[in-house]
């Protein structure tokens, strides 16, 4: 009889043992039981063990991290910009003049400021100078000018044509037994410009000049090449 109660006796203590140490283990699901690290222990009824090599499959993905939207830029390339009314072009001239005085091949700069009200109308206005060789002993020929009036043409695309109409006075040296320096000067023509920055162009320009001195008339050409600022 006192055997029979000495094996209960054992047999409890040993399910309270491994009660306790079942207990222990993590649940499924907890950060220890969807770790990489193995857990092991060891009883009397042998050797338990419980490894997590790799992430429990009921794990969310890691997120992936989306690219940040990039920022718009401050300037465009080019194109119809409202905040590029003004157009600043500076460039180098030659003017054929030609009249019953005299006939003179006119080196220079020529500088425009053009503002423009919309998209494709615009007012401007133009400084002319001219220098060439002597036309007389050490009478050299000069001509200075300046022009205003409208300009047409387009912002929207890398080529940019346009066309303008001026109008204004000059004054011509050397004086001559014809009559006065200063005369009446209308300029007409076009050209284009071909944006390489959305504040800056390059320009190629042809027109004819009338000009009015010695109470004639005169028709003369020019060309001109030179850079255009936006802004």
């Amino acid at each position: 009889m006192k055997q029979a109660w000495m094996g209960v006796v054992l047999f409890t203590i040993a399910w309270g043992v491994n009660a306790q140490e079942r207990a222990a283990l993590p649940a499924a699901g907890t950060p220890a039981a969807n770790s990489s690290e193995a857990v092991s222990w060891t009883n009397d009824s042998g050797n338990f063990a419980l490894a997590a090599a790799t992430p429990s499959p009921n794990a969310p993905a890691a997120a992936t991290p989306t690219p940040a939207d990039p920022a718009d830029p401050k300037y465009i390339i080019w194109g119809d910009r409202d905040d590029y009314r003004w157009q600043l072009g500076i460039g180098l001239e030659y003017l054929r003049f030609q009249s019953n005085a005299f006939n003179a091949n006119l080196v220079g700069l020529n500088t425009d400021v053009s503002y423009y009200t919309n998209t494709w109308l615009g007012v401007e206005g133009d400084l002319v100078t001219g220098f060439g060789g002597d036309v007389y002993p050490n009478s050299r020929a000069k001509i200075f000018g300046g022009l205003g009036g409208i300009r047409i043409g387009g912002r929207r695309a890398r080529w940019e044509p346009f066309a303008h109409g001026l109008v204004g006075g000059g004054h011509l040296q050397p004086q001559t037994a014809l009559g006065g320096k200063t005369g009446l000067m209308v300029q007409a023509g076009g050209g284009v410009d071909y944006r390489v920055h959305a504040r800056l162009s390059l320009r190629g320009e042809a027109d004819w000049v009338y000009t009015k001195f010695f109470s004639q008339n005169q028709y003369n050409l020019q060309v001109l090449g030179g850079i255009v600022l936006h802004f």
